[in-house]
């Protein structure tokens, strides 16, 4: 039996999964469509990729949730469903985990803004959230991942969802780009350290860095460095494979899963105790850092 998510985090250095998006369209999903909702209508397609991260070496397995918010949902008239995807999400990823490794429950931006800049008031989006965490939390997940956020307003109101609903940890994850001069701010403005004491201030247990538009393993290293200059929270890190590319209507990713594989271990000297990876990254990718982290730990 696994021990919970947090006391896991202050043993060892556990490794998540990779992008879930890039194996979803691999395995039939249209460019656009909705993920989520297969879930429910496929489970077996999503329970085939979860299973080859599992097989890779994962500790821990992010949900098919990201965008299943009602709001991002409404696009593809599934916002009905939102609950039940939620938690459908969790139970394939509990039942490809069993009861020896983590499930983490995904909750990605809604995909608009908040009012004045929006439509959206925090009411709204405060119960839609809400919806998310209890779905994840009833389907099995160990904490919740409010994962790709680039507003502190937004990743608040994620945080306080799931504290009303549920007593999992909560992993607060922002999404940053490089700036010209140097550093790194997310799309609204927000800096590393800024975003590690706000995150520390709103409670959640675990702060994060995944995804960012051109920024690597390296880059996020550095962020992690200043999480860490600020904050002694844990602190997970995500990265993509490096700069996307469209070739022939694809979006490729670089970061070959040896270069990235390489690498690792700066994640982990910077003040990483969870890494895994986002866009790009694939089960290979993830098998070659499970190599990597088990000789560092082994030296």
């Amino acid at each position: 039996m696994r021990a919970c998510f947090m006391e896991a985090v202050a043993k060892r250095v556990l490794l998540g999964d990779g992008a879930m998006g890039t194996m979803l369209q691999q395995a039939g999903l249209d460019g656009g469509g909705c993920g989520e909702a297969w879930n429910v209508d496929a489970p077996e397609k999503v329970t085939a990729i979860q299973c080859q991260y599992a097989d890779a070496g994962s500790d821990c397995l992010i949900t098919n949730s990201f965008g299943a918010s009602r709001f991002r949902l409404s696009l593809h008239g599934e916002d009905a469903r939102d609950f039940e995807l939620n938690r459908a999400a969790a139970l394939i990823a509990r039942g490809v985990m069993g009861d020896d490794r983590y499930v983490l429950g995904d909750i990605g931006p809604f995909g608009g803004f908040l009012e004045p800049l929006g439509d959206t008031t925090r009411e709204e989006l405060l119960d839609a959230f809400m919806t998310q965490a209890r779905g994840l939390a009833e389907g099995g997940a160990d904490s919740i991942i409010i994962e790709t956020m680039t507003s502190l307003e937004e990743l608040g109101c994620a945080v306080e969802a799931a504290r009303k609903v549920c007593s999992l940890p909560v992993i607060g994850s922002l999404a940053f780009d490089r700036i010209l001069g140097g550093g790194y701010r997310t799309m609204m403005g927000v800096a590393p350290a800024q975003a590690a004491r706000a995150m520390e201030a709103m409670g959640v247990d675990v702060v994060a860095c995944n995804c960012g538009t051109g920024i690597g393993i390296l880059d996020h290293a550095e962020i992690v460095r200043e999480f860490r200059s600020v904050t002694a929270l844990p602190i997970m890190a995500q990265p993509n494979a490096g700069q996307p590319e469209l070739l022939d209507d694809r979006v490729v990713y670089h970061e070959t899963p040896d270069r990235m594989a390489a690498s690792v271990s700066v994640l982990v000297d910077a003040g990483a105790v969870v890494v895994g990876g986002c866009c790009g990254t694939t089960p290979e990718h993830i098998r070659l850092f499970r190599a990597a982290l088990d000789r560092r730990a082994g030296a």
